[in-house]
This record gives structure tokens, C-alpha cells and sequence, in this order.
């Protein structure tokens, strides 16, 4: 049986191939029986994309119908019919999986996705429905908490991708709503924020080189954009007005510190570089938190503080995403790379703006601007492209 692999990834292989025939490696019937092995698998990847984003619809309409409370049902009947609609999807995905000769490491056809997906979706729809049988207030956090560790628990389960992204996005979600009800300060939002970015890189690290390595990708990702966020934020100057609280901060960077340590003491070289790394952006997170430049006051121009203040903050920023570039390319995910590029794009756009807008005002601002933004641009995809070339060298 043939094996579908990214259209880029053939267009290689076949390259290879051709410069192994012409060195004498292999003769021109190995070469053909062994591009016959492979074929592109562009299009299945759209109908994956397609397959998925129907489940997801699936499980939102089920998680609305819960909400929409219909009163011809009882409550009874309502939570018996989302849990036999999610013990099913969960029943279907296997058997799929099961009939599915070319499965490896949990990976199936569409459907096996798809129903993994309206099974995780369902289970969501059943702990809402259970809490409101209970009384429970829709609006509490620790719902969506449930949810997110037992789409995780089905994700690690059945290595399943679908369920891990919806496990993580719930997860992610909690942990905002979670921190914006206890913060008492925007600047501890922040540093939890941060912390939790070094706490899922350390985890997609620990993942490298084991049973589940293709969970390593989504963790990456949600790190990154949590640290490029939480940095981002805190390098705006009324972020840290208010002072940090000691026992949420200590115990967010303590429980940061630790799991990174655990993954640096169980990683490799490149794995401990990562995750250093993750650590120094909570390190200069807290640096620009509590750096308060004076304020100009309305001036005309910006006082020496506050200037260095945002060219530091800038230099640090850039630091951090060209580092997430770095590892986007090492790691040969073009998302991580892609991303980094337009958050750095992104800011300093905006530190552009807290520069110049005392300087310009009306349509002189927004000129400017634009030519910032434009050579930015610019650069910065031109670094990109630069920086893959030299890495893959």
C-alpha cells in the first residue's frame, strides 16, 4: 500500500532519488518500487482539514443544543442522550481505527478525526449538562476546566491530535478566565501568562523523542504565542503600575521553575536550549514588569527613561522572536516561524506608535507609521527567508 506524505516532502524524496541514480546507489527499478511506496497527500490534507472543522461544527451544535436547555426533555433524558452521543463517538473512532490497516501511534483515516473530535466535543456538552442538573452556575471556570483535562486524558489516551488541540485550547481558556478572576493586578495576569508559557514548552520538549512526539508541534505553539503575548504586554509602560502580589507570582514562576528544570534534566542539548530560553523570557517579563520609567507627563517628547525603557523592551522582544524563528526552522515547523515573524512585525509597529506619537499627530502620524510598517515588513520577511536558508545550511 502507497503511504500519503506532504506534496514538498515527495518533491524531495524524488530529488533524492534522482541524485542516488546518478551516483550509482541504486539502479532505475529500486528507484521506481521505492517513489511507488509514497504519493501526495495535499489534497487528503485538505479533506482532514475539511473532515474536522465538520466535527467541530458537530460538537458545537451539541454543546448549544445542552445549552439551549430544551424543556420537552428532562434533565435525565438530556444527559443520557449527550453521554450515549460521546461514549459512542469514542466507540466509533476505535472501531475505525481498528479497521484501518495503515494506523500507526493512534493516527487513522478522516473519520477516526472526525470522530474523536465530536467525542471530546460531546464529552464537553455532557459536563455542562451535568452541571446543570446539579446546579451548578454555567459561568464557573472549573467547568471548562473538566472539560480540558478530560479531552487531554482522551488525547494522551488515544494519541489522537484532534482531541489534544481542543484539550488544549479548553485548557488555555480556563487558565485565562481562572487568572482574570483571581489577579489582582494586570501585571500577575501577565507573569502567569508567561509562566505557563514556559510550563508548555517544557512540556512539548519533554515530548521530543518519545511515544507521543507529534503532540510536541501544539504545545510549541501555544508556548510561544503565550510567551510572545505575555512579553508583548508586559513591555507596554502602564503594564506594571500596579506592584506584583508576592504569594500568586512566587508560586506561578516557582511551578514555571520546577517543570522546566524537569525538562532540562531529562532533554537533550537543543531541548534545554529551548527551555533556558522559555525561562529568560519570564526572566525579562519580570525585568520590564518592574522597571517604571518616568512619565514625560504630556510632553513633547519623551523623557531618557521612558525612551530606553522602550528601546530595551524592543531589543528583548526581538531577541525572543527571532529565537522562536530559530526553533520554528530547527524544528522544521514553519508555523512557530511564521508566527514570530508577525508578532515582531506586530510590536513594533505598536512601540513605533508610543514613540512617535508625540512627535507627530494627524496625518503625519499615520505616515509615518505606514513607512515603519512597510520596512518592517519587509525586513522581516526578508530575515525570515534568510535565517531558513542559513539554518537548513
Amino acid at each position: 500500500m502507497t503511504r500519503e506524505i506532504p506534496a514538498k516532502q515527495l518533491e524531495w524524496l524524488s530529488a533524492e532519488v534522482a541524485a542516488w541514480q546518478r551516483d550509482g546507489i541504486v539502479d532505475d527499478d529500486t528507484a521506481t518500487a521505492v517513489l511507488a511506496r509514497y504519493r501526495a497527500g495535499r489534497k487528503a490534507s485538505v479533506l482532514r482539514l475539511i473532515s474536522v472543522l465538520g466535527a467541530a461544527f458537530v460538537g458545537v451544535g451539541l454543546i448549544s443544543l445542552v445549552a439551549s436547555n430544551v424543556d420537552r426533555m428532562s434533565p435525565l433524558l438530556r444527559f443520557a442522550g449527550i453521554t450515549a452521543v460521546w461514549i459512542g463517538a469514542v466507540v466509533v473512532a476505535e472501531v475505525l481505527l481498528r479497521r484501518d490497516p495503515t494506523a500507526d501511534d493512534g493516527h487513522g483515516t478522516l473519520g477516526v478525526g472526525a470522530a474523536r473530535v465530536i467525542a471530546v466535543a460531546a464529552y464537553g456538552a455532557t459536563v455542562f449538562q451535568a452541571a446543570q442538573s446539579l446546579q451548578v452556575p454555567a459561568y464557573s471556570s472549573s467547568l471548562l476546566g473538566c472539560w480540558a483535562l478530560g479531552a487531554l486524558a482522551y488525547a494522551y489516551a488515544s494519541r489522537g491530535i484532534g482531541p489534544l488541540v481542543v484539550g488544549i485550547v479548553t485548557l488555555v481558556g480556563w487558565f485565562g478566565w481562572a487568572v482574570g478572576e483571581r489577579g489582582d493586578s494586570a501585571a500577575a495576569v501577565i507573569v502567569a501568562v508567561v509562566a505557563a508559557a514556559v510550563v508548555a514548552t517544557s512540556v512539548s520538549a519533554m515530548h521530543e523523542g518519545g511515544p507521543v512526539a507529534h503532540f510536541a508541534p501544539p504545545w510549541a505553539y501555544i508556548g510561544a504565542l503565550l510567551a510572545l503575548g505575555g512579553l508583548f504586554a508586559a513591555a507596554i509602560p502602564d503594564a506594571g503600575e500596579e506592584p506584583l502580589t508576592a504569594a500568586p507570582t512566587l508560586i506561578a514562576v516557582g511551578a514555571a521553575v520546577a517543570v522546566a528544570g524537569l525538562a532540562t534534566v531529562r532533554g537533550s542539548q537543543q531541548v534545554r536550549l529551548e527551555v533556558t530560553a522559555s525561562v529568560g523570557v519570564l526572566l525579562a517579563t519580570l525585568l520590564l514588569l518592574g522597571w517604571h520609567p518616568d512619565d514625560a507627563g504630556g510632553r513633547a517628547t519623551l523623557s531618557a527613561a521612558e525612551l530606553t525603557h522602550a528601546v530595551v523592551a524592543t531589543a528583548l522582544y526581538l531577541a525572543a522572536a527571532v529565537w522562536c524563528g530559530v526553533v520554528g526552522v530547527s524544528r522544521e515547523r514553519p508555523q512557530l516561524t511564521n508566527l514570530a515573524t508577525a508578532a515582531l512585525v506586530i510590536f513594533v509597529t505598536v512601540q513605533s506608535f508610543g514613540v512617535f506619537a508625540p512627535l507627530f499627530s494627524g496625518a503625519a502620524l499615520f505616515l509615518v507609521l505606514g513607512v515603519i510598517l512597510i520596512a518592517v515588513g519587509a525586513l522581516a520577511d526578508r530575515g525570515r527567508r534568510r535565517l531558513i536558508e542559513e539554518v537548513a545550511e
